[in-house]
């Protein structure tokens, strides 16, 4: 078996730990990184960047569909399969512009399974046999994966989030299990290319991680759309013929979809390279790390979707570049008081910060301005007058 030995080992090269990676290698950190898949991760190949690919394209089609109220005859369609190729053709310049940063910095980077012998021994499997690694210091970044509906798994009609955005055609319809950001984003750039899209959320509105006043707009313009949402409503099965079985506050029903879109949330993947055989210390089902990043053995460090909410590649990239700067041995802490989030619905959602609500349970006196786009003359002339900005102070 070939060894290597190294002062950083990052297991996954997603946001996280790529970022990481690059950053200790700047500073001059012996590393190596491994990932069975492509670099980028989650984020760059099957999530961020082509949803807003597809969502770019459908709002494209929309526009020009809307054209004539501002006196322009025009008229498109879409040929998904292109549109899926020329994301792919995105996807591939970023992978290899990450693939070409790393070895910049000369960063080595080990394509293939991982699986942890212990906190500073790992074994790959690669295309070229296996590899034993020896580190001074570890870093885990294995990101989060799709969570699965027991009685809808993946397969067949029932698909992921990933699959969505690798359909080669329009689906005629489209019934989306779970109203958060997943499931709107892709939902509404189905429905702007044509797609019948009904929605079911099990809490009383969509988007329940932001409060009513922000996700109004969206809903308003989901029923523009011709969305259906169901809320209060739990997915079952599928029936014999293929229906999906829903249960609503005065009954059930059946909704006939072409596809069934299964956005429920997402889980870290804790249970990944060997992660439990470490007996690190949890909080639910993620690692527990401190300001640091440390986890509860000596000389491991955790980032990412691992860590907690909120699951964002931003966050990620953050932690990633602190942790290396720790293991070079400058002063770092963590300090969250204010990530941005983005949801890509439209209109979309920008937050950063606290809200009204979430500052006065702190118990600070708030004062809130609003100003309506409505009112303003360049969303006016751009042909979309919805949504606001709201400051907390």
């Amino acid at each position: 078996m070939r060894e290597l030995s190294c002062k950083l080992l990052v297991i996954g090269a997603g946001p996280g730990g790529y970022v990481c990676a690059i950053r200790a290698g700047q500073l001059g950190v012996d590393t190596i990184v491994v990932d069975p898949a492509p670099p980028g991760g989650t984020c760059l190949n099957v999530g961020c960047i082509p949803s807003k690919a597809l969502i770019h394209a459908a709002e494209e089609v929309h526009r020009v569909a809307g054209l004539s109220a501002i006196g322009i005859a025009a008229s498109a369609r879409i040929d998904l399969a292109a549109t899926v190729a020329w994301k792919d053709g995105i996807v591939a310049r970023l992978t290899g512009g990450v693939s070409a940063l790393l070895r910049k910095a000369k960063v080595r980077l080990i394509a293939g399974a991982a699986m942890l012998r212990d906190g500073k021994t790992a074994v790959v499997e690669t295309p070229e046999g296996p590899v034993l690694i020896r580190c001074e210091a570890l870093v885990l970044a294995t990101g989060s994966a799709p969570v699965e509906l027991p009685p809808l798994p993946f397969g067949g009609k029932v698909i992921s989030s990933t699959d969505a955005l690798a359909l080669t055609e329009v689906p005629r319809s489209l019934a989306v299990v779970g109203g958060g950001y997943i499931g709107l984003e892709l939902g509404t750039a189905f429905a702007k290319l044509g797609t019948a899209v009904t929605v079911i959320e099990a809490a009383p509105r969509i988007l329940p991680q932001y409060d009513g006043e922000l996700t109004r707009p969206v809903a308003q313009r989901l029923a523009a759309l011709g969305v259906r949402v169901l809320t209060g409503a739990r997915a079952g099965g599928l029936s014999p013929e293929g229906a999906l079985r829903v249960a609503v506050t005065d009954g059930a029903e059946e909704i006939a979809a072409e596809k069934v879109l299964v956005t429920i949330g997402r889980r870290p993947r804790s249970d990944a390279a060997g992660i439990p055989g470490l007996g690190l210390e949890m909080s639910g089902p993620f690692l527990r790390v401190d300001d640091r990043c440390h986890t509860s053995m000596r000389g491991v460090h955790a980032i990412g979707d691992l860590t907690g909410e909120p699951m964002l590649a931003h966050r990620a990239m953050a932690q990633g570049e602190m942790v290396a700067e720790i293991v070079a041995g400058l002063p770092r802490r963590w300090d969250r008081r204010a990530i941005p989030a983005v949801c890509f619905t439209d209109p979309e959602i920008v937050v950063t910060g606290l809200s009204p609500d979430e500052a006065r349970a702190a118990g600070h006196e708030v004062l809130t301005g609003l100003f309506p786009f409505a009112a303003n003359g360049r969303a006016m002339t751009a042909g979309d007058e919805t949504g606001f900005i709201r400051v907390t102070a």
